[in-house]
């Protein structure tokens, strides 16, 4: 190979738009060692990786964020459940039905790797980019949901990448706005985010992403005389990837960086600095680019000025061809499907499945359950969040769907308009006027989980919190949360709070059945939800 072929195949690059860039041209030019893509129409993505594929002399690593079903890489993809809902049904039989139904309709496109399974553990929850992605803070649930997942995926011929090296979820900020810190002891690491590694390494698994996370505490001990200036995130730490990925835990396989676009990876050195200390460090496979030209000029300038040697990125690409060759893509059966068959209907009533045995009551003290038209024949509606705010989102829309399955029930669903607001009932009503409007007040937040956004706390309407129940101990109010299940932080007192954990259809028609009695709640917590104060359990 020759020194170009070498560099394309360290870069995992963004997934090209055929309709803005000619693949052909891109692959031929470029040479990438893989190519991620987001979500788009299932015969668009079949087709852009087909050509991309035919086209490259070796075979590409095709990947998608295959977290939470078939949707992380076609928009027609199945919506399986968040990896915190699969966790609340303490099934691993679930985990693998989310693995394989994301691995089918992935394969079915061509797609033959997934940067999941996620094994972080949610142990600080506020933690904004963990939390429903995360199967919980048990590392014990944590690896058990993860190996049912992975298989899933594997049995599917997709490659498995689990991240983020060394461990997000202790941190309350997220990696893609800075270099986030793991700052659990060297102990502390090896018996919890160490041992979920350790237990996969032994398993064999053949690929690991990096996060951009610092852990100082592995760093001071392997190196104690380290100055603070120099501690440096996984992505670019010689100490945890050579130090501790490999030679500690004796992981041996393939590594990719988290995208390197995040501000958390460019804070840490310049670009033209970072890029060669990153494939120093241990690390085989870059993913995504700023200015990909650029990019590729860094990396050939390290090997002409002597920061990078030949043997380091011969040793990168031999790891690159080992995994592809290992996982078959050289063979003839990484061939192309010529056709697309997604078995949407017989996913979805998998993922009401899911659905049903997780959706979770965490408290009703007031006995406002089960909801019936005579009861509380007048709801008020009141929807948190529910916005496009915040990167990469999965896109769930809560509104229509409550609001239409509780008409048809016979409710009369009255939906709060944040956008019209009733200034004298923000000001001057009292509790008997709000009586004569509604009997209970349902409030929704799906406040998701989502990159480059600081918190995923309840927001309220700045001007006199206006859409916050003040009225909750003399109304009936009951709190669901169809994303992030530490709600109670910010709403302690409220009587009645359900986990639903995923905003698709199927776990709000689930919520909706166990709210009116249909059927059982049947969840466990997978993260406490009190958030560990005392006071929300009253």
């Amino acid at each position: 190979m020759s020194l170009d072929e070498k560099i394309g195949q360290l870069f995992f690059v963004i997934g090209q738009d055929e309709d803005q860039v000619d693949i052909n041209q891109f692959i031929q030019k470029y040479q990438p060692g893989g190519m991620m893509y987001r979500p788009a129409e299932a015969k668009k993505i079949q087709r852009e990786l087909a050509s991309a594929q035919a086209t490259s002399d070796i075979p590409l690593f095709f990947s998608a964020n295959l977290e939470s079903g078939g949707n992380g890489i076609i928009s027609e993809g199945t919506w399986f459940g968040n990896p915190l809902q699969i966790a609340a049904t303490d099934d691993p039989s679930q985990a693998y039905e989310l693995g394989n139904v994301a691995g089918y309709e992935a394969s079915q496109v061509g797609c033959n790797m997934s940067f999941s399974p996620i094994v972080d553990i949610d142990k600080n929850f506020r933690n904004p980019i963990t939390n429903t992605r995360t199967f919980g803070s048990d590392q014990e649930r944590v690896i058990k949901m993860a190996e049912a997942q992975l298989k899933g995926l594997q049995d599917n011929d997709i490659l498995p990448v689990i991240k983020h090296f060394p461990g997000d979820g202790v941190d309350e900020r997220d990696q893609h706005l800075l270099s986030t810190v793991n700052s659990l002891s060297a102990d502390e690491w090896m018996t919890s985010y160490g041992k979920i590694y350790q237990t996969f390494i032994d398993q064999g698994i053949s690929s690991i992403m990096i996060g951009h996370i610092l852990q100082p505490a592995w760093e001071r001990k392997l190196y104690p005389e380290i100055p603070d200036a120099d501690l440096r995130p996984a992505s670019a730490s010689k100490l945890l990837i050579d130090g501790l990925l490999r030679q500690t835990l004796g992981f041996n396989g393939l590594t990719i960086t988290d995208a390197t676009p995040m501000i958390g990876y460019n804070a840490i050195l310049p670009r033209k600095d970072l890029l060669p200390v990153t494939i120093n460090a241990g690390i085989d496979m870059i993913l995504f680019n700023k200015n990909i030209d650029e990019d590729y000029t860094f990396i050939r300038q390290a090997v002409e000025n002597g920061t990078l040697t030949l043997e380091r990125i011969d040793e990168a690409v031999t790891r690159i061809l080992g995994t592809k060759m290992a996982h078959g893509l050289f063979g003839p059966e990484a061939k192309p499907k010529e056709t697309v068959q997604l078995k949407t209907e017989e996913h979805a009533e998998k993922a009401a499945i899911a659905a049903k045995k997780s959706v979770t009551l965490v408290k009703d003290r007031a006995q406002l359950l089960p909801l019936s038209v005579e009861r509380y024949p007048r709801i008020r509606l009141v929807v948190l969040g529910d916005s496009d705010n915040g990167g990469f989102k999965e896109g769930g829309k809560v509104t229509d769907i409550f609001q239409q399955n509780l008409q048809s029930l016979g409710f009369d669903v009255t939906l709060f308009d944040r956008n019209q607001l009733n200034f004298h009932e923000i000001f001057e009503e009292g509790v008997a006027e709000m009586e004569e409007k509604f009997d209970l007040a349902l409030y929704i937040a799906n406040v998701e989980t989502a990159s480059n956004q600081t918190t995923t706390r309840l927001d309220w309407i700045h001007l006199m919190a206006a859409d916050a129940p003040w009225f909750m101990k003399s109304i009936p109010t009951i709190f669901v949360s169809t994303a992030n299940p530490y709600h109670l932080f910010d709403i302690p007192a409220v009587s009645t709070y359900i986990n639903a954990y995923t905003g698709n259809k199927e776990s709000i028609e689930a919520t909706i059945r166990k709210m009116t009695g249909e059927e059982a709640f049947e969840g466990i917590h997978p993260v406490d939800p009190f958030c560990g104060d005392t006071l929300t359990h009253l």
